[in-house]
C-alpha cells in the first residue's frame, strides 16, 4: 500500500519528502511507484519492479524514471577551488534499465546492470549565476552538451552486513566497473570503483567502530568526461562538511571513520571524521593533502533501515547541516 518516504532526488536538493505505493503480483513479483519533491524544487518519479526466485539467490530488477535537479553546483575542477567559484546548472535525467543480482553464497554477490540514460543541462532556477557565464569548455569539459548513454556495469562483492540500510556488524568489500557508451561516442568513458566498509561491534554491539574507504578512478586518461559526471566529493554521505558536488575531477579517494553509540534501540549517536580529495591524474591517488571534516549526528533506524539521519559537520568551508534518509555508509 501507500507509504511516506524521506530520500534524495539528487545530492544538494535539501529536505526531500515523498510518497510511494508498493504492490505484489503473485508470490515472487513486487512493484513500486514513488514520487519525491524537495524544498529546492527537485523532482523524481520512478517505477521499479523486482522478480526473485524461490530461494532468493537470484533477482531481476527493472526500473524507469525521470529526475529534475534544478540548482546543481559546480565550483570548478580540483581541490584548489573556493566557495565563491560556484555556478549552477539544472540537470534533467531520464533512465530505463534493469539488473540481475546473484548470490552464489551467503556472503558473495554478483550484479550485472544495463541502463539507458539521457542527460539534459538547462539554466538553473536559483540565485546563483549559470555555469556557462563562469566557465568555458576548457574549464568545464562538456559544457553545453546533452549526452545520451548506454551504461553497463558489473559488481563483485563480499557482503556480510545484516542489511545495507542499517547494520551494527559485518562489512562490504566490493569492486565495480562502469562503461558509459555515448550514443555519439564523444563522451564515452570507463570508471572503476573500489568500496570497502567494515563495522566492528564492541560490548554486545552497544558501541560500533565503522570504517570506510572508497576510490573512483577514470581508466583512460584521454577520455572526455562531462563535468557533471566526474567523480565528486562533498555531500551528506561523502565529505559531510562541504556542499554537494563541492570537489570534482577525474579521480577521487575518500575515507571515513565513525564511533557509534547505541543508547536505545530506535536511534544511534555517532561521532565521525571524513577525509578525501579529487585529482586529475591516477598517480595522485594517495592519502596526502586530504581535505577533512569532523562532526556528530543522530540516526533514527529500524532493524534494517535508516529513515532519518541528522548530522552537523565542520570543515574548512565552515559548518554544514545534513538531513538524509539513508545511512552514511
Amino acid at each position: 500500500g501507500f507509504y511516506p518516504q524521506i530520500d534524495s532526488v539528487y545530492a544538494g536538493g535539501g529536505f526531500t519528502p515523498g510518497v510511494g505505493y508498493r504492490g505484489r503480483s503473485g508470490d515472487q513479483a513486487q512493484w513500486n511507484v514513488r514520487g519525491l519533491y524537495s524544498i529546492k524544487n527537485y523532482k523524481l518519479v520512478e517505477l521499479t519492479a523486482k522478480l526473485a526466485d524461490v530461494d532468493q539467490n537470484l533477482a531481476l530488477d527493472l526500473r524507469t524514471g525521470w529526475r529534475d535537479a534544478t540548482q546543481v553546483g559546480f565550483y570548478g575542477l580540483g581541490m584548489a577551488t573556493a566557495q565563491d567559484d560556484r555556478a549552477d546548472f539544472r540537470l534533467q535525467m531520464s533512465y530505463a534499465g534493469g539488473s540481475i543480482t546473484w548470490h552464489p553464497s551467503r556472503w558473495s554477490v554478483l550484479v550485472g546492470d544495463a541502463q539507458y540514460e539521457g542527460y539534459r543541462t538547462l539554466s538553473p532556477t536559483g540565485s546563483e549565476r549559470p555555469v556557462e557565464e563562469a566557465y568555458t569548455p576548457l574549464t568545464a569539459p562538456g559544457l553545453g552538451a546533452d549526452p545520451n548513454y548506454l551504461h553497463g556495469s558489473g559488481v563483485a562483492a563480499i557482503d556480510w552486513r545484516s542489511s545495507p540500510g542499517y547494520t551494527r556488524s559485518g562489512g562490504y568489500y566490493g569492486v565495480a566497473f562502469h562503461e558509459y557508451v555515448g550514443t555519439d561516442q564523444t563522451f564515452s568513458f570507463n570508471r572503476l570503483d573500489l568500496n570497502l566498509v567494515q563495522h566492528l561491534p564492541i560490548y554486545r554491539e552497544t558501541w560500533v567502530v565503522s570504517l570506510r574507504g572508497r576510490v573512483q578512478t577514470t581508466l583512460d586518461g584521454d577520455d572526455l568526461i562531462p563535468y557533471f559526471m566526474m567523480p565528486s566529493l562533498g555531500s551528506g554521505s561523502t565529505l559531510r562538511a562541504y556542499s554537494s558536488w563541492r570537489f570534482r575531477d577525474r579521480h577521487s579517494v575518500l575515507t571515513s571513520v565513525e564511533w557509534r553509540w547505541i543508547p536505545d534501540r530506535p536511534f544511534d549517536i555517532a561521532v565521525f571524521a571524513d577525509a578525501g580529495k579529487v585529482v586529475p591524474r591516477t598517480q595522485d591517488l594517495n592519502l596526502k593533502d586530504l581535505r577533512g571534516d569532523v562532526g556528530i549526528g543522530i540516526r533514527f533506524h529500524g532493524l534494517k533501515t535508516t529513515p532519518l539521519r541528522i548530522e552537523v559537520a565542520n570543515g574548512t568551508d565552515g559548518w554544514q547541516l545534513v538531513f538524509a534518509g539513508t545511512p552514511a555508509f
